[in-house]
């Protein structure tokens, strides 16, 4: 039983840390332009080129492009019951849909208010989805990029559009086609027929929907995407057909964080610092999937386990409260907490992929979120509340960088002595940028969290009562707010096609808030980041002293571990303690 339950996440981790270090060299000589391209591909690369950019170029570029990359993604929902590949005449999202999926998409969330075999063209899927897959990954990439090159004090900070250019055509277009072939192999679809009919056993006609899938499988899971081109994303078997493909999925959203954090150290000649910060990273991440294990797979599902009457009594009322004893059912919960899970991936595949999904902000599920143990749904929330655990491309390593600011600026202080970071001395200005892109995060969670557990737009839409339906709204905006994607799924909030004549209630608020919400936390750190690297990068190099804080020692480790934890419960405990801790103390606890 042992082997069985741990063998998984401890394969897949030393598989993960194998591949990252070479695959990190392969980034750092892409993205340092130390390769010789093709002929074709150089023409191509003079033509994109339009020279060295500031901070300031680069960012203007990047934001303008995502503009434009929302315009199109738009006009391809919008004109969706035109255009072809779409044979079984799938007609208009609502508006506010198709504005929640343009943003999810453009923002590498892919938090999806439509199920994609119901409310989705073939020509939708390739040229929203899997457009915005390759596209969305590669932004955040090049911030990374643009971040490094502003720390070592380059003379401008690259151009965007050849850095896009890089990591789609040398890095994931290769990679994604290597990892759709074993999809493939496994039994995903790759096709453009869009539905293919069945006599089932019944004697009755049905249409299996099928379409491009392992193409968009393997760029959803290594650009940790998450979207799924089905609504079971991948617990679906075309998705994941097998406990194989599962491994592959699961390793898919794995190499690219772990890779980049030492691109990080590699591109900046400071690889025993990106060390320290990637072990950094593996304890958070070894805890959240140990954590979700054991209080998942290792625990029955309280739901269904019996209960004793408990007594409680409540300030201002005058009358206890009794809860009434509940009887077991009669089934043996020795394979722990079952329900929402797809038993062909193994054991404790639901809660190894529930963790490591949050904490590379990927949004992919094989298993039902909203099942999970209460102690073990807390797990993935802190993954994406903390927002750091390797994180998604480029974007983790960047809020990585808030800590990592934050954490000298206060060791600096307790000593008396000026912060330096990379031997630059960090001045008010950098401090400040850090902390406007560290709370950006918190603030875009708990507002609207708070306001839709406020109002009837939340109040309408949870599926369940007390603190697990409070868990629901805050998942949400978790989610949203880290770009992650990932959802429990009782949440009502799927408008569906325009003329639905029985939307969800306020499916229409939850569109435009978490839109929003995932626009502002994807583009504002990355600006405040930016920023900081260039002002920083501009500073003078200061010789080291017996006083400098090393950035490549345990002692910085343990600094850094210390400061995320203190940060994280200050921000995001007492949201923990209304939803999964009051939903695990009960009084019942499902």
């Amino acid at each position: 039983m042992f082997v069985q339950i741990w063998s998984l996440p401890l394969a897949l981790f030393l598989a993960a840390i194998f591949i990252s270090i070479p695959l990190s060299r392969y980034l750092a000589w892409i993205m340092d332009g130390q390769y010789k391209p093709l002929s074709l591909f150089a023409w191509f690369e003079r033509r994109l080129d339009s020279g060295p950019q500031s901070w300031k170029e680069y960012l203007f570029s990047l934001l303008i492009f995502n503009t434009l990359l929302f315009v199109f993604s738009y006009v391809v929902l919008a004109l969706q019951p035109w255009l072809p590949l779409n044979p079984d005449g799938k007609t208009l999202l609502a508006p506010s849909a198709i504005f929640n999926s343009v943003a999810s998409f453009m923002t590498n969330t892919d938090l999806q208010h439509y199920a994609g075999d119901q409310h989705l063209s073939n020509f939708s899927q390739i040229f929203f989805g899997i457009t915005n897959l390759f596209i969305s990954a590669a932004i955040g990439l090049c911030a990374l990029t643009a971040i490094i090159r502003a720390l070592r004090s380059d003379a401008h900070v690259g151009n965007f559009f050849v850095d896009l250019w890089r990591v789609i055509i040398y890095l994931f277009v290769p990679i994604a086609f290597i990892f759709a072939i074993i999809f493939m192999q496994q039994g995903t679809p790759m096709t453009f027929k869009s539905v293919y009919p069945v006599m089932t056993l019944e004697q009755t006609k049905q249409e299996i929907v099928l379409g491009p899938v392992a193409a968009f499988e393997a760029m959803k899971m290594l650009g940790t995407n998450g979207g799924g081109f089905y609504g079971m994303n991948s617990a679906h078997p075309f998705e994941n057909p097998t406990a194989l493909s599962n491994f592959f999925n699961t390793l898919a959203m794995m190499i690219f964080p772990f890779a980049l954090v030492l691109m990080y150290g590699r591109m900046l000649r400071q690889i025993r610092h990106s060390t320290v910060i990637y072990i950094v990273m593996l304890i958070f991440m070894a805890g959240t999937v140990i954590w979700t294990i054991h209080y998942d797979t290792e625990k029955p599902n309280p739901g269904l386990t019996a209960h004793a009457e408990k007594t409680y009594s409540i300030p201002n009322l005058k009358a206890p409260v009794i809860v009434p004893a509940v009887s077991a059912l009669p089934l043996d919960q020795h394979l722990g907490n079952l329900e929402g899970k797809e038993m062909r991936f193994g054991t404790s595949a639901g809660a190894t992929f529930a963790a490591l999904t949050t904490d590379v902000t990927c949004g992919a599920v094989n298993a039902e979120g909203d099942s999970l143990n209460p102690l073990a749904a807390l797990s993935p929330m802190v993954g994406m509340w903390l927002n750091c655990i390797f994180g998604g491309k480029g974007v983790g390593m960047i809020n990585m960088l808030m800590f990592v600011i934050m954490g000298i600026f206060l060791a600096g202080m307790m000593v008396g002595r000026t912060p330096e970071y990379l031997g630059k001395k960090i001045g008010v200005r950098e401090v400040k940028l850090a902390i406007i892109g560290l709370l950006i995060h918190p603030f875009m969670i708990l507002l609207p969290a708070g306001l839709f557990a406020a109002t009837v737009w939340g109040m309408h839409a949870i599926s369940n009562p007390a603190a697990h339906g409070f868990s629901q709204s805050l998942y949400q905006f978790s989610s949203a707010s880290a770009n992650n994607g990932s959802a429990f799924d009782g949440l009502q909030v799927t408008y569906g096609f325009w003329n639905n004549p029985n939307p969800a209630p306020e499916a229409v608020y939850w569109d435009i808030a978490t839109g929003l919400v995932m626009i502002l936390s994807r583009f504002m750190p990355m600006i405040a980041m930016v920023a900081m690297a260039a002002f920083l990068g501009q500073k003078k190099s200061s010789p080291f002293g017996m006083g400098t804080l090393r950035v490549d020692t345990i002692t910085f480790g343990v600094l850094l571990l210390g400061t995320i934890i203190i940060v994280g419960a200050l921000l995001f405990l007492p949201v923990a303690v209304l939803g999964p801790l009051a939903e695990h103390l009960g009084p019942m606890p499902f």
